[in-house]
């Protein structure tokens, strides 16, 4: 199974469907899904901008709209997790995970789903301290601040993330903090080298995702959020022993290991706006650096202290240590490294992708749902004991219940237009009118269906609109 991984999205759907059909074609392969690790902003109408927390200038339709209208439909199995900047009222209405339009599954504000025999977890959203021990409260309609913090990582779905046995692929948005002391440091600080007083401070990244990739080892870690291509290994702790004189025992190919075979980059690598020296081969002294990210879309007020970790370990030899290999993507622009091709070791036969349920993830979300909160207020959480006895529990009746050969998600949850589309005609670079009101909650059928399976209540607005019709 060939799968590609793409950086932020932004609403560039088209461009990257597009650039994936000229890769097949290149290199004569078929590729079988598609990851994409967020900032996706599938914006269904007009109304939805003003649920996307981007300065006005940057508010316009976008292309997703003719997916979710069946104008068009992807041409792949597409799975994503939500960023920063998204249509947050749509991903929050499917909050459990659901089709964002055919073919297109978004993975909830944390879930993990299996595609032939391929485990994929991920975590919508960013870390921001003094928001993440709260409840989910927000709603429509938004202020300001709740269009922010809404997207803001709960410590909810990072406990029950960390009740997971080790996925085969890990999504975030943020990087997992100090990840960059993995990899290659000095070329990323020659290539942003704004970068460089975060890491001095420990602030670059998030710390819940780096507690989830040490606890649960993926083989492979994909982000996205910081506009630049990035690859780290981290070893994971194991027996140290001392190197013979012949050095390093020879490497043991892993028979489960994603291999990259292919790379979108047809020119030579070029740093993003704002690298001040690109021949130096020292990072620049921090005097010098450009204080903000000249890529980055900013807003006030989302800036956050987080307590500087220690730095790792020097590597030590390592007899069986795992390794989870950490790939950062750019955003879909030209010239940008913004997606790479992988592939599964498999017997080289092609197989359609099959997107079935986790039954473990079913077990931790019906066993953690007495803690899910709607309002600021979060209930104190089970210790590891009580939480795993509860996920146990869980376990069986899922067994009992639910197990069957497979737990498609087909066989549960089909798209349905909870909202309208946009009024015709439509265009990508549509914008909203700033006077216009949000849009009102919608109740959403795949929630509704979701939460029936698992026997759990509906907290996702439960008050809500049924029915999109066919227009705004």
């Amino acid at each position: 199974m060939k799968i590609a991984v793409e950086g932020c999205c932004h609403g560039e759907l088209d461009a990257i469907y597009d650039h994936i059909r000229d890769l097949e074609n290149r290199n004569k392969y078929k590729v079988d899904l598609l990851l994409i690790c967020g900032d996706f902003q599938a914006m269904r109408n007009l109304a939805d901008l003003q649920c996307m927390s981007v300065p006005n200038k940057y508010k316009k339709l976008g292309g997703f709209y003719k997916y979710y209208t069946r104008e068009k439909t992807a041409p792949l199995l597409t799975i994503v997790i939500g960023g920063n900047h998204e249509a947050s009222n749509y991903m929050w209405e499917l909050y459990h995970g659901g089709w964002l339009a055919p073919n297109i599954y978004f993975l909830g504000h944390a879930g993990c789903v299996r595609v032939n025999g391929v485990d994929i977890a991920g975590a919508s959203g960013i870390f921001k301290g003094h928001d993440f021990r709260l409840g989910n409260y927000e709603t429509l309609p938004y202020t300001p601040g709740s269009m922010r913090s809404i997207y803001h990582i709960r410590e909810f779905n990072v406990r029950r993330l960390s009740l997971l046995s080790q996925p085969t692929i890990f999504l975030s948005h943020d990087w997992p903090q100090s990840i960059e002391h993995h990899g290659d440091l000095k070329s990323l600080l020659r290539n942003k080298p704004f970068f460089r007083q975060d890491i001095d401070k420990g602030e670059l990244g998030s710390p819940p995702m780096m507690g989830l990739l040490r606890n649960l080892k993926p083989k492979w870690w994909f982000s996205a959020h910081l506009h630049t291509r990035f690859e780290a290994n981290v070893v994971h702790e194991s027996v140290p022993e001392l190197e013979s004189s012949e050095g390093r025992a020879a490497k043991v190919q892993n028979p489960d290991e994603i291999i990259i075979e292919d790379t979108d980059v047809d020119v030579d690598p070029i740093a993003a706006e704002g690298s001040t020296n690109l021949t130096t081969s020292t990072p620049p002294a921090v005097s010098s650096l450009p204080k903000q990210n000249p890529d980055e879309i900013t807003l006030d007020e989302e800036e956050d202290v987080v307590e500087a970790p220690p730095l790792p370990a020097p590597a030590a030899s390592q007899s069986r240590g795992s390794v989870t290999r950490f790939l950062a993507l750019d955003k879909c622009l030209p010239r940008r490294q913004f997606l790479e091709v992988s592939s599964t070791t498999s017997d080289g036969t092609y197989h359609l992708p099959v997107l079935e349920y986790s039954p473990e993830w079913l077990a931790i979300t019906r066993a953690f749902h007495p803690w899910f909160s709607t309002t600021r207020h979060q209930l104190n959480f089970p210790d590891e004991e009580e939480a795993r006895s509860a996920v146990a529990s869980a376990t069986q009746w899922v067994v009992e219940n639910l197990q069957s050969e497979k737990l498609l998600v087909d066989d549960v949850q089909q798209f349905v237009r909870s909202a309208p589309g946009p009024v015709a005609p439509a265009s990508p670079n549509q914008r909203v009118n700033e006077r216009d009101p949000q849009p009102p909650a919608y109740l959403n059928p795949q929630t509704e269906a979701f939460c029936k399976m698992i026997g759990i209540e509906n907290k996702i607005n439960p008050g809500g609109l049924c029915g999109g019709g066919d227009s705004q």
